[in-house]
Order: C-alpha cells, then sequence, then structure tokens
C-alpha cells in the first residue's frame, strides 16, 4: 500500500507540474503580443526555430532508429540488455526531445510579449518572461517525472499481470533496467545541445564580428543580416538545447539514486529487527521519486514569489529571483526529513537525533551544494561584482588583454565548485552510512547518500530552470524591441533583464554541471550493479545449455553452479598464496566444461563469491581497479584526453560554421550598399540556412564520440578500463565546464558593463574589445561548456547499458588481453 502511495504521489506532483506549466503557457498567450512590427519578428523567429528542430529531428531520427536496431540484437540475439532497452531508449529521447520542442515553442511566442510587457514596466517584462521560464522548468519536471513513474508501474505491476508472478523481476532487475533507459535521454540531450549550441554561436559569432566591429552597428540591428539567425538560435540552443539536457540531468538522477538503493539495503547487516528487506527496499528505490515530487510544489510556490519593482540594477533582480528559489529550496529542506523520517528505515548508527534517517541530511546537503555553486557563479559572472567589472576594464587595453583576463579568471573560479562538491560528496556520504568511510557493507548506503544528493540539488528545477530559460526569452525580447524601434527605455529594461538572464544563465548551466559530477559518481557505483547483472544474465544463459547439474567454468574469471533450484554464479577471487602451477592448470581447462572429480572446488585457483552477495568492494577488487592496474590508468588518460577532444571538435565546429555566416553577411553588405544605410532589406533567410546546415553536419561526430568511445574502451580494456575512463571524463569533465561557462559568462557581461557606459560605452575602443572577448565567450558558454555534463552522464549512461556485453565479450573477459 505504502508502495502505490508514493508511486501516486509522484505521478500526481507530475501532473501537476504539467498542468501548471500549462497555465503559465496560457496566461503568456494572453498577454499583449505588441504591434505588428513586433509580431512579424517573432514570426520570423518562430519559423526558423521551427525548420531547425524539424531539420536536427530527421537526422537524430536516423542515429535513434540505428541504435536501437543494435540494442535490440544485444537484447534479443546476444540476451546482454533488458528487453525493455530499446523500446524505452527510443522512449527516453522522445520525451527529452517533446521538453525542449514545449520551451522552445513557448520561447518563440513570448520574445514580442515580453517586449511589449517591458514597455510597461520592468516588472511585466520580467513576470512574462520568467512565467514563459517556467513553462519550461515545470515541463521538464513534469515529464521526467511521469516518465519514470509510468515504467515503473509497467515492471513492477505490469510484468507479473501480463506474464505470470514468474515473469515477475526483482527490484534489482528492475532497478538496473530503469538505469538503461536514461541513455536515449542523454543521446537525445547531446544532439540537441551541440546541434543548437553550434547553431546559435555561429549566428552570433557572425552577427557580432562584422555587424558590430567592422560596421559598428547596435545590438540586434534590422541592417544586420544575421540578426533574425541570432535569435532563432537563442531558442534552439539555449531553450530546446537546455531543456533536453536538464531533463536527461533530472531523470538519470533519479534513476542511479533508485538503483543504489535497492543495492545499499541489499547488503547483510543493514535493518533492524524486524523490518521486512524488500520493503526497505521499495522504500529507498520510492524515496528519490518522493523528493522529486515535492520538489516540484515547492518550486511552484516558489514561482509565485518572484517579484521586482522597477529598479534596474542586477542586484535588485537577482534578489527577485533568490527570493523564490530560497523559499522552494526551504520547503524540500522540511519535506525531505519528513520523508526519509516516513519512507527509510532506521539503518542502526545512522539516525540523527534518535529520529531521523541520515539520508535526509544527505538530501539536504545536496540543496547546499547547488545554492553554494549557484552564489559563487552569481559573484564571478556578474557585472554587479569585481571580478567581471575588473575584466571590462581590461578591455580598456585592447581584445588581447580581456581575452587573456577571461581565460585565467574563468580557471581561478573552478576552485571553489570543486571544493563544493568534493566536500558534498563527503558530507551526503558520510550522513547515509553514520560516517563509518571503511565498512564495506555500508559502502553502497553512503553511495546512496551521494545520489540522492544530486536528486536533491536538482529538486527544485521546475524553478532553477525557469530562471536559466527567461535569459534567452528575454534576449530575443530585446532584439524584437531594437528591430521593432521602440522607445530607447524598452530596450533598457530588456538589457537589464538580458544581464541578468547571463547570470542565471551560468547559474542554471553550474547546477547541472554540480549535479552531473554527483549524478557520475552514482552511476559509477551503478555501473557495478549492471556488470552484477551481466554476470548473472551471462551465468543463466548458459546453464540453459548444459544438461547436467554440477559446477562448470564459465571462463577464467567465473564459475555457475547448476542444481535443481537453479543456477549461481560465481566470481572467482584471487589469492595471494595460490600457486604458479595450480592456475597454469586452472586456465588449461576449457570454458564451459564441468569441474569433475571429488572435489571440484580444489581445481579453481581462490575463493568463490557468489554473484548476488557480492558487495561493491568485492567487484573492485575482483577487476583491480586500482590504479597501478594499466588497464584502469589507460582508460583514465582517455577520459581525460575525451573532454578535451570534446571541446576541440564542438569549438572547430563553431568556428567553421561562423567562417561560412562572416563570409555571407560581408556579401550582403558589399552587394547590396543599400542595407547599411537602411534603404533596403536583407537576407535573414540565407544565415539561417547556413547555420541550419552547419549545425547538421558538424553535430554527429562530437555526438558519436560519447556513444562509442565507452563501448570501444569497454570491449579493448574490460571493465576496470571503462571505470577509469569514466573517472577521468568525470573530473577533467567538471574543472573544464566549470572554467569554459564562467569565462563565457564573465565576457558576455564585461560587455554589457561596458554598454551601460563604462569605459566609454558603445562604440569605444574598449566596446569592440569586449565584443571580441564575448564571441570567444559563445562557444565556451552555450556549446563547448555546457555539452560537457551530457557528454560526463552519456558515457556514464551508455556504459551501464552495455554492461553486460563488456562483462562477456570483452578481450579481458575472453582472456585475450
Amino acid at each position: 500500500m505504502q508502495t502505490f502511495f508514493v508511486w501516486l504521489l509522484a505521478m500526481s506532483a507530475s501532473l501537476t507540474a504539467l498542468i501548471w506549466a500549462w497555465r503559465f503557457y496560457r496566461e503568456m498567450m494572453q498577454a499583449d503580443v505588441g504591434n505588428d512590427a513586433m509580431q512579424e519578428i517573432a514570426q520570423s523567429v518562430r519559423e526558423g526555430a521551427a525548420a531547425y528542430l524539424n531539420q536536427q529531428n530527421k537526422v537524430v531520427t536516423i542515429v535513434f532508429v540505428v541504435v536501437t536496431g543494435l540494442l535490440a540484437v544485444a537484447a534479443f540475439g546476444l540476451n546482454v540488455l533488458s528487453a525493455f532497452t530499446p523500446i524505452a531508449f527510443l522512449t527516453g529521447g522522445m520525451f527529452s526531445g517533446l521538453c525542449g520542442w514545449f520551451g522552445m515553442k513557448t520561447a518563440t511566442q513570448a520574445s514580442s510579449r515580453t517586449a511589449s510587457g517591458a514597455s510597461r514596466s520592468l516588472n511585466e517584462g520580467l513576470q512574462v518572461a520568467f512565467r514563459s521560464g517556467a513553462v519550461m522548468g515545470l515541463t521538464v519536471v513534469g515529464m521526467g517525472l511521469l516518465y519514470i513513474g509510468c515504467w515503473f508501474a509497467i515492471l513492477y505491476w505490469g510484468v507479473p499481470v501480463v506474464g505470470g508472478e514468474d515473469a515477475a523481476l526483482s527490484l534489482q532487475q528492475i532497478s538496473v533496467t530503469m538505469l538503461s533507459f536514461g541513455m536515449g535521454a542523454s543521446a537525445q540531450a547531446l544532439f540537441a545541445r551541440v546541434g543548437g549550441g553550434i547553431f546559435t554561436k555561429a549566428a552570433d559569432v557572425g552577427a557580432d564580428l562584422v555587424g558590430k566591429v567592422e560596421q559598428s552597428l547596435a545590438e540586434d540591428s534590422p541592417r544586420n543580416p544575421a540578426t533574425i539567425a541570432d535569435n532563432v538560435g537563442d531558442n534552439v540552443g539555449d531553450v530546446a538545447g537546455m531543456g533536453a539536457d536538464l531533463y536527461e540531468s533530472y531523470t538519470g538522477s533519479i534513476l542511479a539514486a533508485s538503483a543504489l538503493g535497492v543495492a545499499a539495503l541489499s547488503q547483510p547487516g543493514m535493518l533492524p529487527e524486524g523490518v521486512d528487506q524488500v520493503s526497505a527496499q521499495v522504500s529507498a528505490m520510492l524515496l528519490p521519486l518522493a523528493i522529486a515530487a515535492v520538489g516540484i510544489v515547492a518550486a511552484i510556490a516558489g514561482i509565485y514569489a518572484v517579484k521586482t519593482g522597477d529598479q534596474l540594477s542586477q542586484k535588485a533582480l537577482l534578489h527577485a529571483l533568490a527570493r523564490g528559489i530560497n523559499r522552494s529550496s526551504w520547503l524540500v529542506m522540511a519535506a525531505a526529513v519528513v520523508l526519509a523520517v516516513w519512507l527509510m528505515p532506521k539503518v542502526p548508527g545512522t539516525v540523527l537525533f534518535g529520529v531521523v534517517p541520515g539520508i535526509a541530511g544527505s538530501v539536504i546537503v545536496g540543496l547546499v551544494a547547488g545554492w553554494a555553486i549557484g552564489h559563487w557563479t552569481e559573484r564571478v559572472t556578474s557585472d554587479e561584482y569585481a571580478t567581471t567589472q575588473k575584466l571590462a576594464g581590461q578591455a580598456e587595453t585592447g581584445a588581447a588583454t580581456i581575452i587573456i583576463g577571461g581565460v585565467a579568471d574563468g580557471m581561478m573560479s573552478v576552485w571553489l565548485p570543486v571544493v563544493i562538491v568534493s566536500v558534498a560528496m563527503l558530507l551526503a556520504f558520510g550522513f547515509a552510512n553514520g560516517g563509518d568511510f571503511n565498512d564495506v557493507h555500508r559502502f553502497s548506503l553512503g553511495l546512496y547518500g551521494v545520489g540522492i544528493a544530486a536528486v536533491g540539488m536538482l529538486s527544485t528545477l521546475g524553478i532553477t530552470l525557469a530562471t536559466d530559460a527567461y535569459g534567452p526569452i528575454a534576449d530575443n525580447a530585446g532584439g524584437n524591441a531594437e528591430m521593432a524601434g521602440l522607445e530607447p527605455i524598452v530596450r533598457e529594461r530588456t538589457d537589464a533583464l538580458d544581464s541578468l538572464g547571463n547570470t542565471t544563465a551560468a547559474t542554471g548551466k553550474g547546477f547541472a554541471i554540480g549535479s552531473a559530477a554527483l549524478t557520475a559518481l552514482a552511476l559509477l557505483a551503478a555501473y557495478v550493479e549492471s556488470v552484477r547483472d551481466g554476470f548473472e544474465r551471462w551465468g543463466h544463459d548458459v546453464s540453459v545449455t548444459i544438461q547436467d547439474d554440477g559446477m562448470f567454468k564459465l571462463s577464467n574469471g567465473v564459475v555457475i553452479e547448476k542444481t535443481p533450484d537453479g543456477t549461481e554464479t560465481f566470481l572467482v577471487m584471487s589469492e595471494r598464496d595460490t600457486s604458479a602451477e595450480t592456475v597454469a592448470k586452472w586456465r588449461d581447462i576449457a570454458n564451459e566444461t564441468a569441474l569433475t572429480g571429488e572435489s571440484p572446488l580444489a581445481v579453481v585457483p581462490g575463493e568463490l563469491v557468489a554473484v548476488s552477495k557480492a558487495t561493491l568492494v568485492d567487484f573492485l577488487h575482483y577487476f583491480d581497479t586500482t590504479l597501478m592496474n594499466p588497464r584502469v590508468l589507460v582508460g583514465i588518460f582517455l577520459g581525460a584526453m575525451s573532454t578535451f577532444l570534446f571541446c576541440a571538435m564542438t569549438m572547430k565546429s563553431v568556428g567553421r560554421a561562423a567562417e561560412g555566416m562572416v563570409v555571407e553577411v560581408r556579401r550582403q553588405f558589399t552587394a547590396n550598399p543599400g542595407i547599411l544605410d537602411g534603404t533596403a532589406t536583407p537576407d535573414y533567410q540565407r544565415p539561417i540556412a547556413i547555420s541550419t546546415l552547419a549545425a547538421q553536419r558538424e553535430m554527429i561526430l562530437p555526438s558519436l564520440l560519447g556513444l562509442l568511445l565507452p563501448i570501444g574502451v569497454g570491449l579493448l580494456l574490460g571493465v576496470g578500463g571503462v571505470l577509469g575512463l569514466l573517472t577521468g571524463c568525470l573530473t577533467s569533465g567538471f574543472c573544464l565546464a566549470v572554467f569554459m561557462a564562467n569565462s563565457g559568462g564573465m565576457w558576455d557581461n564585461a560587455k554589457k558593463y561596458i554598454e551601460a557606459g563604462h569605459h566609454g560605452g558603445k562604440g569605444s575602443p574598449a566596446h569592440k574589445a569586449s565584443v571580441v572577448g564575448d564571441t570567444v565567450g559563445d562557444p565556451f558558454k552555450d556549446t563547448s561548456g555546457p555539452s560537457l555534463n551530457i557528454l560526463i552522464k552519456l558515457m556514464s549512461m551508455v556504459s551501464v547499458v552495455v554492461a553486460g556485453l563488456i562483462v562477456r565479450y570483452s578481450l579481458v573477459a575472453m582472456g585475450i588481453f
């Protein structure tokens, strides 16, 4: 009954989020749309964004069909995956793409309405933009929780009803199967982020370099041929791409924590007397869903707290947004304590104040860590603070000095997020397992704490994503006001909202990157659970082909025992005193042959540990995951390399696409001089077509890197190599993503600070230098940087999905390497 009630709570919350998203969308559509010129501009942006997404979806569909076919072969031909994985991969990608599409549809409708609202007051403009951003936030959390809840119901209740009790899946099988569903969302998110990022930054760079620097045109001047493409890019990259991105972050954190909850409470000695293990595992599995459910309600309450006056300072606007986020966070903290007391068993040694399970502390740690990363990001990127103001001053000596300063400041900004995430990991781990870092059986419980800290960090995503998504809407509103020739005060207000959007976007990226670090660590542990499932599938498959009962060697490291009651798979754990002669005799025994004789175990060179009872530490010992293992060390190097290679590929893609845009804008100015004096209208569609084609062409290779590298490394280096790969990708990717996102935000706001009248203002040499810095920062903060957190989780998700393949068919597993 408790299981059904928690599931019903999650489903009700998800539907509530979608209903409120529809309410906010309807409110936005009822707002004043502006004059005819504003409506015409908005319609052009809307058509361009829709055309781009349609073209992107054609390419992504082809990739998804191919990957689904390969997953079907792995599931039904090789039996190394759950039969549900192929269809879940497709549906995960579809839901992720839908979140982006709904967000983009809302944003393209909201731009002219935000500009119209800003013509009356700053607060009205903020309300339209923020409520429109809330449509994205609530759609993401609503659809994410709805998707997870539906699949849980299918696997937990539906499968036994359709196939009978014999077909029922264990909780461990359900959690591992659901974990693999995140791969589709991650793949879709990477295509959307990379493709949209290339589109938007190619248009932005082309518009800035030729329009602003060479021709001294105003921001979003209607005389700039690339200005419509630039506004389209804000929607397909910063809205549609971001929606898909944070959908996979949200679902991935919940799925990873749920899988770890089941694994943690399967260890012996974890539960107090009288507590049923299966019931406790179900509760631990559903706690992340319950936290996400109350987070939705808290986010809606926080959204209504966001209001401001007519003061144009970023500090006042940031305070307005912070009021909503803080309200949501306090509500989730209180709810986390109640939910933990209700659902979690009181594991001896982990209870706080004699009544509250320590896992509640882990949730609060995640929330506080997210707030701290967001606050730090605000301080280093907002032009209200010294870092960005000093960077703007460096523009007075030219583009080179502001670029050097931005790179250095971005690198400097990495240290505190790393410390915050590191401390959060340790505290979340300690709260969950009672501070015992050495107990083997409680190790998984500590990792469950880390996973649920990521859920806590993202529990208020409904409002934190709203603060992020509203930025591109405000940016488009400024473009709409400029091109429609509205009064200067309107542009001042939209610029204030846009400048705030740069900071909140950087803060949103900080949340995404921080949650990626916590989720990726949880996925590392969850990967081991998938490895366990792979061993058990292997043992079951071979046992079906064997007629007699007894013990059989599957490989040098795996043995099965077949009895009338079933099959048990064992790991052969090496021992220090095993003789070379014993090992040699063991290796001479052919795979899949019976171990005969009076004492068949005498020929096994080590201790046998049942896969079903092996701890996380047992698996790490079995695969020798130490830094002295060359497979692990090579994997770490490849993981670190992959993040730099990925950034290089995406940056070069933006550069190549921007080249085409620059050439086209210059060509139009030369071929039609009337454009510059306002007597002729530029061809806006040609730049859109250039960015679209470039994005579709350039997004394939970086995305395939995330899909194929874990499989290749796994087949060559085995499970130990994959663990090294994921570790290297996580550590280097986190630092690189923070650096790039913060540098880009600093350069953008330094430019805005100069445009507000400092250091000579618009058109000054300092302004032109800052535009160059902002141009360099564009792919940093909107293409490569935010895509890295998806790369980290996509590689983790792919590794989880193909764990069964690696366990059975890697060169290491087959004894070749």
